[in-house]
C-alpha cells in the first residue's frame, strides 16, 4: 500500500506508505477524503493547489471480476464541487498489480512544459519531458506512446481540450486493446491534468507487486460466487451481454423518459434507428464485435466495437449515453453519425454528455438545425481547432446558453443530466439536484426500481428514499474498483454475500452487511462537507426552472419534488 507522490512544480516523485486515516480506502472514497483534507476548497481548480488523485478500487488488481475501473478525483473545474470521474478500461488493474492505492499529483508545470508519467513493472515512477506530443489527439498520442514503452502497458491521457484547459475535457483511458476509449469524462478531470502540465500517465501491465489478501483461499471462493451470480442475473448474464447499455433505449424511451431535442420530448421520433436492437444487427451485418472485452477481468462484455460500412474500426464503445447525448437530444437518428462523433469526442478529450447536450443547447437556440449530423460534427471539429465558438462548446452547455442566450439548459452545478427526464423519473431528478457532483447517472441511478414496477416514476412519493438508498450504494461500490454494470447482482442474496465475503477475504476484516452502506454514507459526507467549505448551499440543489414549469410530453409531468423534500436527501 504505497502512494505515488508527483509533484510538477518541483518535478520530483516520493514514495510514500499510506496514511493510517487513508487506509482500507480506494477509489472514489478515498479520492473524496483526500481531497476534503488536503485541498482548500476555494482554489482555483485550475490552479497549483488543486490535487488530480488517480485511485484504484480496493479490490482492484485482484482477481475479483469487473473490478479494474479507477476513480479521477479532483475539485471540478466544471461544477467548482468536488468530484470524482470513473473509468474503466485497464489502468485500475493495473495500479492494482503494482500495489499503489494513489497516484497524487500536485502543483503545476511552469511555463508550457509537456511531461509524461512513467511507472514500471516494478513501480519505479519517472517524469519525461514530453512536448512533442503537445496538440496531440488521443488515438494517436496512445499509439506513439506505446510504440515508445511497448504494448503491455496502460494509458491515461489527453487531447487537445484537456491542454486547452476546456472544462468539459475528458481523461482517455485504454482498453485491453490498447485504444483510448474509455473515459473518465464528467467533470473536467482532464482540464486539471492539462493545467498540471501532464499529457499522459503510463503503467507498466504487468506488475507483480500486489498487496497481499489476507485469506486467500476465502478470496478465491467469494470471487467464483460473485461469477456465479453475475451469469444468473438477468441484465450480467443476458441484456448487458446481448445488446450492451444501448439495450436502455428501448425501455427509456417507452416509458417516456428519453430527453430529447434538448429535454423538450420524452420521446424520440424514429428511436428504431438507435435502438440497441438495430445496433447490434447493424454491427453483425458489418463484422463488428456486440460483445467485447473492452476491461480488465470483464465477465459482463457489455462493450462493442462499432465499425464502418467497410468494416473498419470506428470507436468502442458506443453506450446508451452517447446514443442519447448524440443522437436523441439533437435529432440525430443516424448510427454512423453519432458513432463518428462519439470517435472525435474520445479523440479530442471531451466528455461525450456534456458536449452532445451542448450541442442541443445550441440547435434549440437556432444556430444549427435538430437533425443536421454533418453540423454537429463540423462543431465538435471546432473544440480540438480551438475557434472560439470549439472553446466555448468545449466549456459545456451553461457556456453555450449563455453565449447564445438561450435558457433551457439541462444542467446542474454546470454538469449536464444523463439520458434519463427528470419529469418522468421523480428519483433521477433528486439525484440530479442533491448529488454532491453536479447531474449524474452514475452517482445515484433510480432506473432500475422503475423498470421493475417497484416504484412509480411520475409521483413524488418514495423518490427522495430511492435517490437516497441508491446514492449511497453507489458511493459504496465506487469505493471498490466494482463496475457499475456489475452491480446488479449485489442486489441478490448471493451477490451480496459473496461480495461481503470478498471484501472480509481481502482486507481480513469482519464487515456485516450494513458496514457497507456506511462507506457510503461517509463518502457522501466528505463530500458534502468540502462542497459546503466552497460555498455550496441547499439552493444550489435544484433543477433548472424549465423542469419545473414546462411539462414533458408524453405524460406532461413536471417535477413534483419539493425544496423542502429535496433538502431531506441526506439526512442520514
Amino acid at each position: 500500500m504505497k502512494f505515488i507522490n508527483v509533484d510538477m512544480t518541483k518535478k520530483s516523485i516520493t514514495v510514500s506508505q499510506v496514511p493510517e486515516q487513508y487506509m482500507g480506502l480506494g477509489g472514489r472514497g478515498l479520492t473524496s477524503v483526500m481531497i476534503n483534507a488536503q485541498v482548500p476548497p476555494t482554489c482555483d481548480p485550475l490552479g497549483p493547489e488543486n490535487l488530480l488523485i488517480v485511485a484504484p478500487g480496493a479490490l482492484s488488481g485482484t482477481s475479483f471480476p469487473n473490478t479494474s475501473r479507477v476513480s479521477i478525483g479532483a475539485k471540478s473545474p466544471l461544477t467548482g464541487t468536488i468530484k470524482e470521474s470513473n473509468a474503466g478500461g485497464t489502468m485500475g488493474a493495473s495500479l492494482g498489480r503494482l500495489g499503489i492505492t494513489a497516484i497524487v499529483i500536485s502543483g503545476q508545470a511552469s511555463g508550457d512544459g509537456l511531461f509524461v508519467l512513467k511507472i514500471d513493472g516494478q513501480g519505479e515512477a519517472v517524469l519525461v519531458p514530453a512536448n512533442e506530443y503537445k496538440k496531440m489527439k488521443t488515438y494517436s498520442a496512445t499509439e506513439k506512446l506505446l510504440d515508445q514503452y511497448g504494448e503491455k502497458n496502460s494509458i491515461l491521457v489527453i487531447g487537445p481540450a484537456g491542454e486547452h484547459q476546456l472544462t468539459s475535457a475528458s481523461i482517455q483511458a485504454s482498453d485491453v486493446d490498447g485504444r483510448p476509449c474509455r473515459a473518465a469524462g464528467r467533470g473536467g478531470m482532464g482540464a486539471v491534468m492539462g493545467a498540471k502540465g501532464l499529457k499522459a500517465i503510463v503503467i507498466d501491465q504487468q506488475g507483480k507487486n500486489a498487496d497481499a489478501i489476507a485469506d486467500p483461499e476465502g478470496f478465491k471462493k467469494a470471487a467464483k460466487a460473485f461469477v456465479q451470480a453475475l451469469k444468473a442475473h438477468p441484465m450480467t448474464g443476458q441484456m448487458l451481454p446481448a445488446l450492451g447499455t444501448a439495450g436502455l433505449v428501448a425501455p427509456v424511451n417507452s416509458m417516456g423518459a428519453f430527453p430529447s431535442l434538448n429535454a423538450t420530448k420524452g420521446t424520440m421520433d424514429n428511436w428504431e434507428k438507435i435502438s440497441g436492437e438495430t445496433l447490434a444487427k447493424l454491427i453483425q451485418e458489418r463484422g463488428g464485435q456486440t460483445s467485447h472485452l473492452g476491461c480488465s477481468q470483464c465477465l459482463v462484455r457489455c462493450s462493442n466495437e462499432f465499425v464502418d460500412k467497410e468494416g473498419k474500426y470506428v470507436t468502442s464503445s458506443l453506450e446508451y449515453e452517447t446514443i442519447w447525448s448524440m443522437g436523441g437530444m439533437t435529432g440525430i437518428s443516424d448510427l454512423d453519425t453519432i458513432a463518428r462523433l462519439d470517435r472525435l469526442c474520445d479523440d479530442i478529450g471531451v466528455d461525450t454528455m456534456n458536449i452532445g447536450v451542448g450541442i442541443a443547447v445550441a440547435m434549440d437556440a437556432g444556430k444549427i438545425e435538430f437533425g443536421d449530423g454533418s453540423a454537429a460534427i463540423e462543431m465538435v471539429e471546432q473544440i480540438a481547432a480551438g475557434t472560439n465558438f470549439g472553446k466555448i462548446l468545449g466549456n459545456g452547455p451553461d457556456a453555450v446558453g449563455s453565449h447564445l442566450h438561450h435558457k433551457r439548459v439541462p444542467t446542474v452545478k454546470g454538469q449536464s443530466i444523463a439520458a434519463y427526464d427528470p419529469r418522468a423519473m421523480q428519483g433521477n431528478a433528486v439525484t440530479y439536484a442533491t448529488s454532491p457532483m453536479g447531474a449524474d447517472h452514475t452517482a445515484g441511478n433510480v432506473v432500475g426500481e422503475y423498470m421493475t414496477g417497484a416504484l412509480d416514476p411520475l409521483k413524488p412519493e418514495g423518490q427522495v428514499q430511492a435517490s437516497r438508498n441508491t446514492q449511497i450504494a453507489m458511493a459504496s461500490v465506487d469505493c471498490t474498483g466494482l463496475c457499475l454494470l456489475a452491480s446488479f447482482p449485489l442486489t441478490t442474496p448471493e451477490g451480496g454475500m459473496a461480495f461481503l465475503n470478498a471484501m472480509n477475504a481481502r482486507f481480513g476484516t469482519h464487515l456485516v452487511g450494513d458496514d457497507i452502506p456506511a462507506l457510503g454514507i461517509r463518502v457522501l459526507k466528505e463530500e458534502l462537507e468540502f462542497n459546503r467549505k466552497a460555498g455550496f448551499t441547499h439552493k444550489d440543489d435544484r433543477l433548472p426552472e424549465f423542469f419545473y414549469n414546462e411539462p414533458l410530453p408524453p405524460h406532461n409531468k413536471t417535477v413534483l419534488i419539493s425544496d423542502e423534500e429535496m433538502d431531506t436527501t441526506f439526512n442520514f
